[in-house]
């Protein structure tokens, strides 16, 4: 009798999530196996004290300043000495034969009657109750003539007054900065208790996984989540150590993982804790050390692969491959660990109140973290999703909040109120939000702002959204490219009260597919439309709804839905990698896009790319330095020699009255 082999992939599917666990659930398993304390204390040299975390309270040994210090130059003098001096009548002191200077002890006291010099930061003489500045004084002689009366105390600090012996400057738990180096400095502290850091070791796994600075090779990826892990665990206050890429090899992993569990405090797995083929972390973690897995599988999104394990008393995390999926569930298992171990308190992310502009559909069962971009309106703050998937590097880093949909919510519709927790320290309103479409020259636009010292926000949600966006004032531009149907007219008649045009430039839509495929060979747009509307072979990508390329090419494909046309992408630059790797044969996107990534080109339309701005935003500084850059002959030079057209005429920067009512 025969077996026969199963294929991999069968394999696979017979693997399961079977404990999927809700997110709190999956907490309170992980932590009752950690312990939670603050690492032992270790001694470190004051210089090497930055963004440490203190390990215990920290007392003054000695008063600072440590004697009775003058503030000013002048003389050391009694006050009551000074009784009833002015200009008119000033008293006269006779001067000691003594110059007091810094470090320099006071050989004799002040008597009644008497003054001594004294410079800044100098030590008061027995008998001195003030320092009378010199420039209220007059030098006869031996004596010196006091114009104005003092009170005790004047121009000194007493010793003690800035820290006094045994008290307390700083407190456990303290994370120390710049400020806190100069108390440090001040009261003599060196070395510096400290919380020891924790050490975490990071291992990236995956066939498909190149370094940074190695050439790029087909198919491959280059390892992001170790380095954004790394700098994560920094931040944190713990020490990083990256043992490397390692493939999917169970041997080679297994035989790394034990090692790096007995060297380190924690150890962390970037890919491979999927179910399907390949994917080999997850099943080493258990022979690294008891008790093992301990979640596998939480009701996330994203990052419901995470697997949650720890061996012989060191937690092990393999966190899913995808960026934002890795990132996510570091912040959520990971982090609040590593912040205890340092000394550090919990994190407190700001909290913020915001509408959700668009309609945002949620998997129920799924507690999902829902990226969004925040932008200030004068009816608060609107909250757009990013709509970058797990799989976005850009996707956290682009953020500046989340909101949490609850697992039992399967849709939050348009104009809900929705809380937002920020990520990081929430900046001040940007000098200038973009919103609409993408484009190569907008990237320019907004890199010589930026250049310029002017913060910058843009969020690539098609034409129809920047237009909307503009009517609700929830941008300063919304570049757009539209053209109305009527007319034939691109975005001027699109306007509506209250809404300016900015006038930018030209660039040409087009039919983009591989040079060498002979399908397209010699054919002019009409018979590349018959082509690709009878041949199922031929793969599209598309564009996303309410972009201004999707409205065009549907125009051209009328009722036909070639194959491939509900796969959507989100920039010129995405359907021309879509084709230029075989994934699609064609697709519609700018000549400029299309040179670039060494495409066939057949031309279809020229269409205006232009600015629509709120008219009560003209005035903003963002603003009009953008239009002062669509004048700049060199800005003009080098939106050219991108291959984009402007006009020679000047920018019309007038409010323009809509020239027709609604609109798309």
């Amino acid at each position: 009798m025969t077996t026969s082999k199963r294929h991999p992939i069968v394999e696979a599917r017979q693997e399961q999530f079977l404990n999927v666990l809700d997110r709190d659930a999956a907490h309170e398993r992980f932590e009752a196996h950690i312990d939670a304390a603050p690492l032992a204390a270790e001694h470190v040299p004051l210089d090497g004290a930055l963004e440490r975390t203190l390990a215990e309270d920290i007392a003054s040994a000695v008063d600072v300043p440590g004697f009775d210090r003058a503030n000013v130059d002048g003389f050391a003098i009694r006050s009551a000495d000074t009784e009833g001096a002015s200009a008119d009548a000033p008293v006269r002191l006779v001067l000691n034969d003594e110059v007091i200077t810094p470090g320099r002890n006071p050989a004799a006291a002040v008597e009644p009657g008497t003054a001594t010099v004294v410079a800044t930061g100098g030590m008061l003489p027995r008998g001195a109750d003030a320092v009378i500045l010199v420039e209220d004084t007059d030098l006869d002689g031996d004596e010196v003539l006091i114009y104005r009366s003092l009170a005790p105390g004047r121009f000194l600090t007493f010793a003690g007054a800035d820290i006094a012996r045994g008290e307390t400057v700083l407190f456990q738990g303290q994370v120390i900065g710049s400020r806190e180096i100069g108390v440090l400095a001040a009261i003599g502290m060196d070395p510096v208790p400290v919380v020891r850091r924790p050490r975490v070791a990071i291992l990236s796994t995956g066939d498909e996984l190149i370094a940074p600075g190695e050439p790029y090779r087909t198919g491959h990826i280059y390892d992001s989540n170790s380095h954004i892990l790394a700098a994560a665990v920094r931040e944190l206050g713990g020490d990083a150590a990256f043992l490397g890429i390692w493939p999917d090899d169970e041997a080679q992993l297994q035989k790394q993982l034990c090692a790096a569990v007995r060297a380190y405090d924690m150890v962390l797995l970037s890919g491979g804790t999927s179910k399907g083929a390949g994917d080999v972390s997850h099943r080493v973690v258990n022979a690294a050390g008891a008790p093992g897995v301990l979640v596998h599988g939480v009701a996330l999104k994203p990052g419901k692969p995470i697997c949650l394990a720890v061996c012989d008393g060191c937690p092990v995390v393999v966190l899913p491959g995808f960026p934002t999926s890795a990132i996510f569930t570091f912040h959520e298992f990971v982090a609040p660990v590593i912040r205890r171990w340092s000394g550090r308190p919990p994190e407190r992310r700001e909290t913020l109140e915001a509408r959700l502009p668009v309609r945002a559909q949620s998997e129920i069962g799924r507690t999902e973290y829902l990226l969004v971009g925040l932008v200030e309106t004068d009816d608060g703050v609107a909250a757009y999703p990013t709509g970058k998937g797990s799989g976005a590097v850009t996707a956290f880093s682009q953020a500046d909040g989340f909101v949490t949909i609850d697992a039992m919510t399967g849709l939050l519709e348009a104009e809900s109120t929705v809380q937002v927790q920020c990520i990081g320290e929430r900046r001040g309103a940007a000098d200038l939000i973009a919103v609409g479409s993408h484009c190569v020259g907008l990237d320019l636009l907004l890199g010589r702002l930026s250049r310029d010292n002017l913060s910058v926000k843009a969020m690539h949600v098609g034409s129809t959204g920047g237009l909307v966006a503009a009517r609700r004032g929830e941008c300063d531009i919304a570049g757009i490219h539209l053209m109305d149907p009527d007319s034939g007219e691109y975005n001027r008649p699109l306007l509506t009260e209250g809404l300016c045009l900015v006038p930018g430039y030209r660039r040409m839509q087009g039919i983009v597919f591989r040079k060498d495929d002979p399908r397209f060979q010699g054919l002019g747009l009409d018979a590349i439309l018959r082509l690709v509307c009878r041949d199922p072979d031929c793969m599209m990508v598309n564009r996303n709804p309410g972009s201004g390329t999707r409205i065009l090419l549907n125009r051209l494909l009328g009722d036909n839905r070639p194959p491939g046309h509900s796969v959507q992408t989100k920039s010129h630059n995405a359907v021309a990698a879509a084709v230029a790797s075989g994934r699609a044969d064609w697709g519609m996107a700018i000549d400029v896009v299309a040179w670039k990534y060494d495409l066939g080109f057949v031309p279809v339309q020229e269409e205006h790319y232009d600015f629509v701005v709120p008219e009560g935003r003209l005035q903003r500084p963002g603003v009009r330095r953008l239009m002062e850059l669509l004048q700049d002959p060199q800005t003009r030079a080098d939106l050219a020699a991108l291959g984009l057209r402007l006009d020679p005429q000047e920018n019309d920067l007038e409010p323009v009255a809509p020239q027709r009512a609604g609109g798309v």
